[in-house]
């Protein structure tokens, strides 16, 4: 039985139906994304889009929609559904819908009269093309099917208006045809495994509009193209695969190749399965490197995100060798930036461009992530395959080379953020942080101290004493003097503290002190930071980043751009921040919490059934009812769930 699986009542029902998207990728940086009852409503939509390297470093839509006329004795029932200005839809064809499920591949069945017609979509492993199958599951007459394209060929960020500069040339392929709107973007083709008719009629409809853009402030209309339509009989019990591309294929292999993507496909049978097929999404491989999408629709590769999310999204499901290609990426730009003296990258790691490496907390998250390689393999497999970058980078850090982490004669870590955001709280106004942590921040100083201990563990399996009374020797002062900076007469951690400022506010930032495998606190310390966390910033969604009873609070992740950036870090819920606490909560009281963390973890996997099903979105309201907002699939968070959910597993076999 399927796990993501919606009847007629809510797909019928566009206030229920159509705030739910559905993504798929190809895994080396397309995708394929829209809503359930396959309405487009963000700019981001499309059934094919694709990176352009020739053009930029975005992505494009080329195909944008696919509408399908079920045609029996002349009369016409369009399927599709698109919205224009004043709420109008139209052609209204979800009213056909019966029923929607992600068992395999996201499936729909529609209903005209006595025509049941099911549709399945996939997007075949690492090439950039869409697959659409239709099955005519029953049928009383003669039944044609019509297929219209509606094309886009823009980039993500902008959109495509009626103009005479467009090519409607095409050329005929097998079973299909091939054209390109514009100069300098790759031809699509588009093909049948069926002769069928290619009627040229081409049209620009006019005023389609995204209301997700609307609500985010943007401009929110376009025009789009259609060529004409393809058009063929087809008969009961028979199945027809269209297929959209980049690269002509020969369409006697289309039943098969769509047979083999329905069947490499994970189910999404239960909660953990469901997050597998999310977390594959996010790792991609393109010209031979491998590298960690921060979310989908609009991140890129981000150093702290790949670092963060790379464990759970690999090593909690036994994908060792995906892990390992990963960081074979991320070693050469590590590496890069190291000996180019700090300098900020263009395109580290070669072809791929991996982004904000130059932040004080990157390179410690690096330490965190072969630390978890080291947890989750052996310390023996860790030491051989990355104790030598750890090892280098962790030495370039205590020499002082990195431009912005200065170790003090307190043994702490200070960095300058007042004029640039330099921890995972980045939102910017006027191109100045919003929250401008700066001086000796919490996080960081936390990660630092776990960083030096897990460097001295990998040179104790090694059995250099020396290094490891020098590495020792740092975390005891880092230690000796962490309490005393940051933790407070009323018994949670200041998030940051400098020129003898200390920045009371409540947020998040102080369980990783709790959470990571080494903590600078005591047990009574550790505890009572807990219990702040537990109090003011813990929701069925995620941990707030800042509580409401600090100044600022700003839960409503809502409205044009400045205002959400206003509210991005100051009260918004994360949850792979809530992972940590749960990790936290179980390294304390551990098995006592079990059942507690357990029910956290319900709030997610309900989760999955709004938004972008199957997945987890970037962040959520920090009041009731805590709506997902922002990225509609965010590596980090499914990630950390993941981390949980086995992390759980293994309290409950003990």
């Amino acid at each position: 039985m399927s796990y993501l699986r919606f009847d007629k009542t809510l797909m019928t029902n566009l206030a229920e139906s159509l705030p739910k998207e559905v993504l798929r990728s190809n895994r080396s940086g397309a995708y394929s994304c829209t809503t359930l009852v396959d309405c487009n409503t963000r700019k981001y939509h499309g059934l094919l889009v694709v990176p352009v390297p020739e053009l930029d470093d975005e992505n494009h839509v080329l195909l944008s929609s696919l509408d399908a006329t079920v045609i029996q004795h002349g009369a016409e029932f369009n399927l599709g559904l698109h919205k224009y200005g004043g709420d109008n839809f139209s052609p209204r064809g979800h009213k056909y819908i019966r029923e929607f499920d992600s068992l395999q591949v996201p499936t729909t069945v529609y209903r005209v009269g006595g025509v049941i017609l099911k549709r399945e979509m996939m997007f075949q492993h690492f090439e950039n093309r869409i697959i659409i199958r239709y099955t005519l599951v029953d049928a009383h007459s003669k039944t044609t099917l019509r297929l219209q394209p509606f094309l886009a060929f823009r980039s993500v960020r902008e959109f495509t208006h009626e103009n005479a500069g467009v090519n409607r040339n095409y050329n005929l392929v097998q079973n299909g045809i091939s054209t390109c709107m514009y100069p300098g973007y790759p031809t699509l083709f588009m093909q049948i495994n069926k002769e069928n008719e290619f009627v040229f009629r081409p049209d620009w409809y006019r005023g389609l509009e995204y209301p997700k853009e609307q609500e985010r402030g943007y401009a929110s209309t376009e025009d789009l193209y259609v060529p004409g339509y393809f058009e063929f009989n087809i008969k009961k019990g028979e199945s027809v695969v269209f297929a959209a591309g980049l690269e002509e294929i020969d369409t006697g292999t289309l039943a098969e190749l769509a047979d083999f993507e329905v069947s490499v496909r994970t189910p999404r049978d239960n909660f953990y399965n469901t997050l597998v097929n999310s977390a594959h999404q996010f790792i991609v491989h393109r010209k031979h490197e491998d590298y960690v999408l921060a979310g989908y629709p609009w991140f890129k590769c981000r150093a702290r995100d790949m670092f963060v999310s790379l464990p759970g999204l690999t090593l909690t499901n036994n994908e060792v060798d995906k892990f390992e290609a990963v960081m074979h990426t991320a070693e050469k730009a590590i590496r890069q930036f190291i000996e180019g003296s700090g300098l900020p990258l263009k395109g580290a790691g070669g072809s791929v461009s991996v982004t904000e490496i130059e932040h004080p907390d990157v390179l410690l998250w690096a330490a965190w992530c072969i630390q978890q390689y080291a947890n989750f393999v052996s310390m023996e497999k860790c030491v051989e395959k990355y104790g030598r970058l750890l090892w280098d980078f962790m030495e370039w850090l205590r020499a002082g080379k990195h431009p912005n982490f200065k170790i003090e004669e307190n043994g702490l870590v200070s960095c300058e953020g007042r004029d640039k955001a330099v921890t995972w709280m980045n939102s910017t106004a006027g191109g100045r942080p919003i929250v401008p942590r700066t001086g000796f921040i919490v996080e960081i100083n936390a990660l630092w101290y776990n960083a030096l201990m897990f460097s001295a563990e990998v040179c104790r399996f090694m059995k250099d004493e020396k290094y490891i009374r020098e590495l020792e020797a740092a975390a005891k002062l880092c230690a000796d003097n962490f309490a005393p900076m940051f933790y407070n007469e009323y018994g949670y951690l200041c998030d940051y503290c400098v020129d003898g400022y200390r920045d009371y506010d409540v947020r998040p930032n102080m369980v990783f002190a709790v959470a990571l495998d080494y903590s600078p606190l005591d047990r009574v310390q550790q505890k009572s930071v807990l219990d702040y966390c537990t109090k003011e910033l813990i929701t069925p969604k995620g941990m707030r980043s800042l509580s409401p009873k600090s100044h600022g609070y700003n839960p409503m992740y809502v409205g044009p751009q400045v205002q959400r950036d206003y509210a991005y870090h100051q009260g918004t819920a994360w949850p792979w921040l809530a992972a940590f606490y749960m990790e936290a909560c179980l390294k304390i009281f551990r098995m006592s919490k079990l059942s507690y963390v357990d029910r956290l973890l319900v709030g997610y996997e309900e989760e999955l059934f709004y938004h972008c099903i199957g997945t987890i979105p970037e962040l959520f309201d920090g009041n009731p009812p805590f709506h997902g907002r922002g990225a509609i699939s965010f590596a980090m968070n499914v990630s950390g769930i993941m981390r949980i959910v086995k992390l759980l597993d293994k309290y409950n076999e003990e």
